[in-house]
């Protein structure tokens, strides 16, 4: 270990004598962590111990940032985009829902926000949750939402063909530079009103640059979290419904994942309730608003200019539209961020059974009290638990700790035991009716 301190030296030197057998992988991995004088970047020294599986296999889909893939120790943990039989799959936008999942999958993460590329219904039926990383690309999102703030009031999208296709040189070229700004006089945003439909990480950060900006900011979100509320300016106003916004709002910009409630938000029904004028921005879902109905208000005039995150072939060719080619969460930070975020969700799911930020199965999570835990998913019934204890009880197995969570129709229980589940227990237990998915961890 050259380049290290004595106190460096001596931390690995105490680790690579341990004894395996007396030491369970989820302990030794916490002492590489936090024992004293420990080893800065040396968080995949392992000792595995005898008869223990320690392996488990990644399929990595579409490229994926390598600092989220180093999350992953390599002691541990196999990744290829060519795995079969995959414990985990890891991925950005390719579309699943045509793909067959082995019995072996237990999870998978979305290095992004919307899953909309993921059969969450069908994963859901055979006890996989779906992760994702929510606000790991909410500045990202911000910064492209706030710039198309200034591209539609300052007409810069237009400026630029303008520019590039002047062909004089010299004075000519000055006189057609000067003739044409005329074409582009913009208006500036202080004391305009930003209506934000949805109040998530990414509306939060929208809502806040705006009024920083000296916008009147309007904001609208039924489900508003208790963390998202606090963190919002004392300016923005709440109001009551969509209607309210639309109603008050210069510029409209969506922040809401596409489901029944939030399809159509603008339709030909609502156009007529917009302020004339009105610039309408998209970086959610392309169905968040009738397309249609867009087209029909930049037709009329009601919609000065539509800018959005999906191009079709009829936006592109409307010239108050400004499709961009799916940027929101394209910038390195942004994908590194989501990475990260989905690769630490995925391990502490598949080593201890944890649970956070899956968008069909409940948050759970339980300290550790034994080497032994039971982590459990399953559906949400009445005396699911007590036939789990049951079986446990009938082995001789003392619980020590217990946690369980439900989220409709599913639920997760985790159970750390005083001694080990034999493989008959285990075979019990997942012939109990209504359990999806059992291991031990």
């Amino acid at each position: 270990m050259s380049g290290s301190t004595p106190d460096q030296r001596q931390s690995a030197r105490l680790i690579s004598t341990v004894d395996a057998d007396k030491l369970p992988l989820f302990q030794y991995v916490e002492k590489i962590f936090s024992g004293p004088g420990g080893v800065p970047g040396r968080t995949n020294l392992l000792i595995r111990q005898p008869g223990k599986p320690v392996t488990h296999k990644i399929l990595k889909i579409n490229n994926l940032s390598s600092k989220g893939l180093s999350r992953f120790p390599n002691e541990i943990y196999e990744l290829g985009s060519e795995i079969s039989s995959p414990d985990a799959i890891m991925l950005r936008s390719t579309k699943l829902h045509d793909m067959e999942f082995d019995s072996n999958l237990k999870a998978i993460g979305r290095a992004g926000a919307g899953v909309n590329n993921i059969p969450v219904e069908r994963l859901t039926e055979i006890g996989v949750p779906v992760f994702n990383a929510p606000g790991a690309n909410a500045n990202a999102v911000k910064e492209l939402v706030i710039g198309s703030l200034f591209m539609a009031e300052r007409n810069l999208h237009k400026a630029v063909s303008y520019t590039q296709g002047l062909t004089s040189v010299g004075e000519a070229l000055d006189g057609e530079v000067e003739d044409g700004k005329k074409r582009f006089v913009g208006r500036e945003l202080p004391n305009r009103t930003l209506g934000v439909i949805g109040l998530g990480a990414i509306g939060v950060e929208v809502a806040n640059a705006a009024a920083a900006l000296g916008m009147n900011v309007i904001g609208y979100d039924p489900a508003v979290t208790v963390s998202n509320a606090w963190q919002l300016s004392p300016e923005i106003e709440k109001a009551n419904t969509v209607d309210e916004v639309l109603a008050k709002s210069e510029f409209l910009t969506f922040h809401v994942p596409l489901i029944e409630a939030t399809k159509n938000m603008i339709n030909s029904q609502r156009l007529s309730t917009l302020v004339d004028g009105v610039v309408v921005l998209n970086f959610a879902r392309a169905g968040v608003v009738d397309e249609a109905a867009i087209l029909a208000g930049l037709d009329s005039g009601k919609i000065k200019t539509y800018i959005c995150d999906f191009p079709t072939s009829e936006n592109i060719a409307h010239e108050n539209a400004i499709a961009l080619p799916h940027l929101g969460a394209s910038t390195a930070e942004a994908e590194e961020n989501c990475a990260i975020m989905v690769a630490d969700q995925l391990r502490e799911f598949l080593e201890h059974g944890t649970i956070k930020n899956a968008v069909n199965f409940p948050g759970i999570e339980l300290s550790r009290k034994s080497d032994h835990r039971l982590a459990l998913i399953h559906r949400n019934v009445p005396d699911m638990v007590g036939q789990i204890s049951h079986q446990l009880g009938a082995s001789s197995i003392n619980i020590l700790a217990m946690i369980n969570e439900s989220h409709h129709n599913v639920a997760c229980t985790l159970i750390d035991t005083e001694s080990a589940v034999g493989e008959s227990t285990m075979a019990a237990i997942r012939d109990i009716e209504g359990l999806l998915k059992a291991r031990q961890v």
